[in-house]
């Protein structure tokens, strides 16, 4: 059964860093485009990045730009995002999405594609 399990969340300061990880099992993550959504408590699903299967480009949310840097490693079968200079907005749920195409649009819950991990929470607080 194609799976994705994320990893790597946890609580740090603002200012902070972390690294997510995204494991990919039952399918080869080169074969979709891979992307980061975000949930904050009471707010939207918010697209974070993406990063094509075509041809590696990355594509990241405006809010995110010089923050954070998606990855993958085919060897491993698995997708990164490193994410810098927290801030307590970046405080949610972060899922792994295989899925085709980069778009990261906002949608209805009920409208969003692919194959999405269960998520691993942030929390950047004092």
């Amino acid at each position: 059964q194609l799976q994705l399990v994320e990893s790597g969340g946890g609580s740090v300061q603002p200012g902070g860093s972390l690294r997510l990880s995204c494991a990919a099992s039952e399918f080869i993550l080169d074969h979709y485009d891979m992307k980061w959504f975000r949930q904050a408590p009471g707010k939207e699903r918010e697209g974070v990045s993406c990063i094509s299967s075509s041809n590696g480009m990355t594509y990241y949310a405006e809010s995110m730009k010089g923050r954070v840097t998606i990855s993958r490693d085919s060897a491993e079968n698995t997708m990164y995002l490193q994410l810098n200079s927290l801030k307590p907005e970046d405080t949610g749920v972060y899922y792994c999405v295989a899925d085709v195409g980069c778009s990261l649009e906002t949608r209805h819950d009920d409208q969003y594609t692919g194959y999405w991990g269960k998520g691993t929470l942030v929390t950047v607080s004092l």
